[in-house]
Order: C-alpha cells, then structure tokens, then sequence
C-alpha cells in the first residue's frame, strides 16, 4: 500500500480527493485497479497513459453493466472518441457512481449515458436503445415493434413536460427526483 501512496503522490491524492467524492482510501484503490490495467511500461507515466475501452471493459464491476461501453464513452476525454480513459477519466467515473455523489451528479451522468446520439435530449431512437440495453436484445427478450412503440409513447407521456417529442435533461432529473431506487442503485464500487 506504501508503494502506490508514493506513486500517486501526497499532493495528487489530496487534489484528487478534493475534486471527487471518493475517499483516500478509494482513490488509491482506484489508482491500483488502474494500473493493474496498464502494460508495464506504461505505469511510471500515469496521467499521460490512456487504458483502452476494451480494457476497462475487463473490470468485473463494468463487464456485466449493459451501458458499459456508453459508460466509458461519456467519460472519456479521448480526441479520438474512442472510450479510452485516463486515470483522471476514470476517477470522475468512480466519482459519478459514488455513493457520495449527488442526486444532481448522478441523474446528470444518467442522462449522458442514455443520450446515446449526444445530442442532448432523449429522443425515441435513444429510449429505444435504453430499452433494448435493458430488456437485452435476443430473440427472446426484445420487444415487439408494437410494444417499443406503446412503451416509448408511455415514457414520453411520463416525462416529456413540454411536449415536445423529446425527454431534455431537466425533464429526466425531474422524473429521477421521484425515484427514490435511483441514487442507491447508480453506483459502482471497485
């Protein structure tokens, strides 16, 4: 445990915990767990080094997730979009997911995560995603095109205040506000 206190530095773990909700002892677990995912050489320079989406991926905590890869896609400051995150990347994702972590956070990074065009709303190609992300997409689990489309009338129904087709981020924190299961069960702990 020595060893990667002094990796990470004093100053560094006081900052990092300053701008996250994690703990010390969160911070350096985190900071383990990513180095653990880093090639040898590649661990003397952590800030610089970015562990691939497809290695993030092996995290047991993230493998059975079904917006895994969405996860790390809205994480990632990677130029090249391509889910790929830096340790920094990866503390704002522990930190997002904290038990720690505010409604406001949390419903904030939900909400990124189901937009899945990015184009700041939820629209009925995004529900549709989240639904079948969801329900999972096999033959036996995936919904009718019938029932797709009555159960995105009724999200939107529920949701979409100003009627304009759409679910914007104020519209999703407000229906997460009545869902007292969401903080609790937006977590991952390492």
């Amino acid at each position: 445990m020595g060893t990667t206190a002094s990796q990470l530095g004093k100053d560094s773990l006081s900052e990092y915990q300053e701008l996250t909700f994690l703990t010390k002892q969160e911070i350096l677990l985190a900071h383990k767990r990513f180095t653990e995912l880093q090639n040898r050489d590649e661990r003397n320079h952590l800030n610089a080094t970015r562990v691939p989406m497809e290695k993030i991926l092996t995290l047991p905590e993230l493998k059975s997730n079904p917006f895994r890869k969405r996860i790390c896609h809205v994480f990632s400051t990677s130029e090249a979009k391509d889910g790929s995150l830096t340790f920094e990347d990866f503390l704002d994702l522990l930190s997002a997911f904290s038990d720690s972590a505010t409604l406001e956070i949390k419903s904030h990074y939900a909400f990124r995560i189901f937009d899945f065009d990015d184009d700041g709303t939820l629209d009925c190609g995004d529900l549709e995603k989240l639904v079948n992300c969801l329900t999972g997409e096999t033959d036996d689990t995936r919904l009718t095109s019938d029932e797709m489309r009555q159960l995105i009338s009724n999200i939107l129904e529920e949701s979409d205040i100003d009627k304009d087709g759409t679910v914007n981020l104020s519209e999703f924190q407000h229906v997460i506000s009545r869902s007292p299961d969401f903080v609790s069960s937006f977590k991952i702990v390492l």
